[in-house]
């Protein structure tokens, strides 16, 4: 097989990712072993055992103790829709976002209070250290795991105050505008910034995926005149799930 300039090993992973995506290689087929693709692509054990570990890596496919290597089911991405806050009954924005009708989204959730780091700090606009409170949360649609979230919240606006829980209390559940507008602060700006990496162990354990995976992240911050009053990084399987962002033109 004539190849070009890349590493023999990733040539090889290439040629044999094609063959997953094109479906000549259909999903619970077995891949070819490390012995079979030494002799169809005239490479050596190393170079078989890379191109593997490289599909692997890549979640196409998964080993089987005993059993051997596997092409794994390839999902089909469904859209997160944002747009924006929307106003409408109080309901969650994790419920606003939810493309399907009829869908019905549920969440865990945990509350606690500690000191800022120095990225959230700069997130918020206030000093390293100052007391905020972290909320982590587990969206979940018909069961399965959508995203995750963890929003800081500076005390220094919600302390003592009926909202300093986001789940707790006669507000518990609302979105940040509808918690915010009961303490007098009206939240005017939002702004959402997209990135990817690849998924931390607890986060990949959390969303069901397998290391290596990508996930996308939303870095979110609330504004009212300016000051930041609550930021968020939202964590989204980037092989299940794309972000659609509905804007409306002003």
């Amino acid at each position: 097989m004539a190849f070009g300039e890349q590493p023999a090993y990733l040539r090889v992973a290439s040629d044999l990712r094609e063959k997953i995506v094109n479906g000549a290689l259909p999903p619970r087929t077995r891949l070819p072993s490390q012995a079979r693709i030494r002799e169809e692509y005239g490479v050596s054990d190393t170079v078989a055992l890379e191109a593997r570990k490289v599909l692997m890596a890549e979640g196409l496919v998964e080993g089987r103790s005993g059993s051997g290597t596997y092409v794994r089911e390839r999902p089909v991405p469904r859209r997160i829709a944002r747009s924006g806050y929307r106003a409408g009954g109080g309901s969650t924005p994790f419920r606003q976002e939810q493309t399907a009708e009829g869908a019905r989204g549920t969440w865990e959730s945990r509350s606690e209070q500690e000191g800022a780091s120095p990225e959230v700090a700069e997130r918020l606009g206030i000093e390293p250290g100052d007391r905020v409170m972290r909320t982590r949360y587990v969206f979940r649609e018909a069961g399965e795991p959508v995203m995750l979230s963890t929003s800081w919240e500076p005390l220094a606006v919600t302390g003592r105050t009926p909202v300093m829980l986001p789940e707790e209390g006669p507000l518990g559940g609302c979105g940040v505008v509808e918690r915010m507008a009961a303490i007098d602060i009206v939240v005017d700006n939002v702004a959402e910034e997209v990135g990817a990496r690849p998924g931390l162990a607890e986060e990949l354990l959390a969303l069901g995926g397998v290391p290596g995976h990508v996930v996308m992240v939303i870095g979110r911050t609330y504004y009212a005149s300016g000051r930041a009053v609550e930021t968020a990084d939202v964590v989204v399987p980037a092989d299940r799930y794309r972000i659609a962002y509905h804007l409306p033109v002003k």
